[in-house]
This record gives structure tokens, C-alpha cells and sequence, in this order.
């Protein structure tokens, strides 16, 4: 008995996996909230903060808290950039500078996302931890999905083989 309550498909889940459970859901939650018909798109401006980060590896070195502050151009084809600074997975201050492109769907106010550009910031004995880190500047990919409601918005962000984050924003 003792054994068969250990076994991993009985393991409860841990306050970390219930989290990001709880992130995914209020995602879908919010764009399952909005109306099906989705604003015809305009240039805006988006101000956003990250709001959870969870590490795919659990190591002590790691920073979950961000403090991620960006800003970000959209225009109504889909094209953005941006610039946004944040603390590191190891709590050094770093910076993203970058372009993308955003694909609306046409019925539900839902997108994907993929950016790249450069992050900057990862130093000493960190430096390693980017790929092509060359000069302490490395170019990155960034894949994201994300929902609003009006100008309100939720992203979950794909970084890497290192971690996963869920921002939030507002449209201006």
C-alpha cells in the first residue's frame, strides 16, 4: 500500500505545477472571456510586466522574479519591436532589444507571437548560460501566445530550454 501511494502517477501535484496551471487557465479563461469578434487591428503600444516565471530545471542559482518592464510598437500588419529589461535567471539586469511579428486570429481575441533580437546582460560566470553569448550580447528567438480583453493583455512566453514566463500588459 505504502508503495503504490508513492508511485509517480499518484504523486499530487506540487505548488509549482499547480501555478502553472493556474497561469494557463487564467489565459485561456481570458480570451474564452472576450467577445468573439475581435476589434479590427490599429497600431498600439504595449506597456507589460512578467508576473510568474517557473524554471525548467530546478537549480538554486536560479531568479523565478524578473521584474520584467517592456515596451513594445505594434502596427496593424502584425510587425512589432521592442525593449524590454528584466533581471536574469541570475538576477543580473539584462536588456532585449528586438523585432517580430504578431498573427491576430480572426475570431477570437487570441495571437501567436515570435520575436528575436539580442539580450545583453548575461556576465562572469553566467555567461555561458546563453548560447552564442559573444561579447556578452546574444541573439535569441522568443515564441509567445497571448489573449486580451480590450487593452488588457496575458502572454505565455517560451524561453528557451530554460524557462517559461507569464507576462501581462496594457495596450495604450
Amino acid at each position: 500500500m505504502i508503495s503504490m501511494l508513492q508511485s509517480p502517477a499518484l504523486r499530487l501535484p506540487t505548488p509549482r505545477h499547480r501555478t502553472l496551471k493556474a497561469a494557463a487557465a487564467a489565459l485561456l479563461l481570458l480570451g474564452a472571456a472576450a467577445s468573439a469578434q475581435a476589434d479590427p487591428q490599429q497600431d498600439f503600444w504595449y506597456v507589460q510586466t512578467s508576473v510568474y516565471t517557473n524554471h525548467w530545471s530546478n537549480d538554486p542559482d536560479h531568479n523565478n522574479h524578473q521584474d520584467l518592464i517592456g515596451l513594445e510598437r505594434n502596427y496593424a500588419d502584425g510587425e512589432l519591436w521592442g525593449v524590454s529589461t528584466f533581471r536574469n535567471s541570475f538576477s543580473q539586469r539584462s536588456y532585449y532589444a528586438y523585432v517580430g511579428k504578431a498573427w491576430e486570429n480572426a475570431d477570437w481575441p487570441v495571437y501567436a507571437k515570435l520575436s528575436g533580437g539580442l539580450i545583453q546582460g548575461y556576465k562572469g560566470d553566467y555567461k555561458d548560460k546563453i548560447p552564442l553569448n559573444h561579447f556578452g550580447v546574444a541573439p535569441v528567438l522568443i515564441p509567445a501566445i497571448g489573449t486580451h480583453y480590450g487593452p488588457v493583455g496575458a502572454e505565455l512566453v517560451v524561453l528557451g530550454a530554460a524557462a517559461v514566463m507569464v507576462n501581462v500588459g496594457y495596450r495604450l
